[in-house]
């Protein structure tokens, strides 16, 4: 008789054991099941996510190679007999609009984010007062005065730092776009409306701190609302600073088409380093650096790698149990099932096929046991991928990398900004879910586990029936 019909008409005699062993077969390959759908999930997402994520790369002034400078001037002065109360000074540094936007034409760019900022003094309106008064100026801007006016240039409000982390919000019309790029646009803080009885549509005019008869009007488009003291530009109160699109604050500060702080966001931010190797064959400037901030994008993969190294421990853990366990089994089976193989034997059949007969046996518990965990799997999955996460996130928490500049602002393509940019920002490890979907994948990789069970399994049972002797079965029994 063929071993395989043999196989099924032993697995529907024996209904009890077939169920007992398709349950225990069930159970494991469904934690089988889960594990290789969180590790497969986990890998797929460490991509997805680290590239929604992505990482920055920052144009600004070489601070080394400036403190170097102020320290040579420093030195200098302290041997000078004619200069020995004299500080040491510096000059802003900047590059050009146009190299800053052929950096960004580059192909691994999905937008980026100019920011500029100066001082002026309020003509015709009242600056809000506060009790402490900054008395600096702004970056990219230079003026030596300051004033109780903040213009903070960017691409666009939604690619700065303050209104990207919610520091910020527009409460009335909009923000600055890139389409306002040229023009005197700009939007106002709440209270600074509030105290002058401005509203959208209204102008406004500023006087240079150096000049006062010097004045440009500007057009209000838009309010918004801060909620802190700071706004990260400058000391003085926050409800003093106007944004407006960069080239407004390069033309008032006289920088025009100067630029001194640009951040980049990659859309994939595994070819950052060769973006910044082309970026600065563009630049070719000393006194400006690029500096990439990948901190997002390695917690962001450090945390899924982590689910996907746990996830295949577990595969390997379940399947090494399923193999002891069912092992076993099929040890006791073979042991109860003496006599029938003694009788199998000595009837002419090869002990190759008797222990065919036990793998197929095995085979079709596994294929039935295959189509539960199957269906079972991913709900089991989703569960335990939760908590992996929630484990990995609080791990990853405390080695969060803070501090280095980061964001986007304008689309290459001229479409709506994402992210947060500015001059500054904080970098936390961000969120990441893990999509459990089934794949053909996965189940395919599951059943190659079944079949490694089952000749793993019978391999032990194999080796004590090449052993037996028919006749001394059949005399013992």
């Amino acid at each position: 008789m063929n071993f395989i019909k043999r196989a099924g008409i032993t697995l529907w005699a024996r209904k009890g054991r077939t169920i007992l062993l398709m349950i225990t077969s069930s159970v494991i390959l469904m934690f089988v099941m889960a594990g290789l759908i969180i590790q497969n999930a986990a890998l797929t997402s460490a991509k997805t996510a680290t590239n929604s994520i992505g990482s920055t790369v920052t144009l600004s002034q070489n601070r080394t190679k400036m403190m170097k400078q102020m320290q040579k001037q420093m030195a200098s002065s302290s041997s000078s007999s004619s200069s020995s109360s004299s500080k040491p000074t510096f000059t802003q540094a900047t590059t050009t609009i146009a190299k800053a936007k052929k950096i960004a034409a580059l192909s691994n760019v999905a937008s980026y984010n100019v920011s500029t900022s100066t001082s002026v003094n309020a003509s015709g309106f009242s600056a809000v007062s506060t009790t402490t008064s900054s008395t600096q100026g702004g970056f990219g801007g230079g003026t030596s005065n300051s004033g109780d006016i903040q213009i903070n240039g960017v691409s666009a409000t939604a690619g700065a730092t303050s209104f990207s982390d919610g520091t910020a919000k527009i409460t009335s019309s909009r923000g600055i776009k890139a389409s306002d790029e040229g023009t005197n646009n700009v939007v106002i803080e709440s209270e600074l409306a509030s105290a002058n009885s401005l509203k959208v549509g209204d102008t406004i005019k500023v006087a240079d701190t150096s000049d006062s008869s010097e004045k440009t009007t500007l057009k209000i488009v838009g309010i918004y609302k801060v909620k802190t003291t700071t706004d990260g530009f400058s000391q003085q109160d926050p409800s003093n600073t106007i944004y407006g699109s960069y080239t407004l604050s390069n033309k008032i500060a006289g920088t025009v088409g100067k630029v001194s702080n640009v951040t980049y966001t990659m859309s994939d931010p595994s070819k950052t380093k060769a973006f910044v190797t082309a970026a600065k064959k563009i630049l070719n400037d000393s006194d400006m650096t690029l500096t990439s901030d990948a901190s997002s994008y390695k917690a962001a993969a450090k945390q899924m790698k982590g689910v996907a190294s746990f996830a295949s421990k577990i595969v390997w853990i379940v399947a090494i149990a399923g193999v002891l366990i069912l092992g076993l089994i099929i040890l006791l089976m073979t042991r109860e099932r003496r006599r029938e193989i003694g009788i199998l034997v000595s009837l002419g059949e090869t002990k190759g096929k008797v222990i065919a007969q036990l793998f197929t046996e095995l085979l079709i518990v596994l294929a039935v046991a295959l189509g539960v965990a199957t269906a079972a799997g991913t709900a089991v999955s989703g569960s335990i991928s939760n908590t992996l996460v929630q484990q990995q996130q609080s791990s990853q928490q405390s080695a969060a990398t803070q501090g280095a500049p980061g964001g986007s602002g304008t689309s290459k393509t001229g479409g709506a900004p994402t992210g947060g940019g500015g001059m500054g920002g904080t970098t936390t490890a961000q969120t990441t879910d893990i999509d459990t979907v089934l794949t053909p994948a996965a189940v395919a990789e599951l059943g190659g586990v079944a079949v490694l069970i089952a000749l793993l399994s019978v391999g032990g049972a194999g080796i004590t029936i090449l052993r037996m002797k028919p006749k001394q079965i059949l005399q013992a029994d």
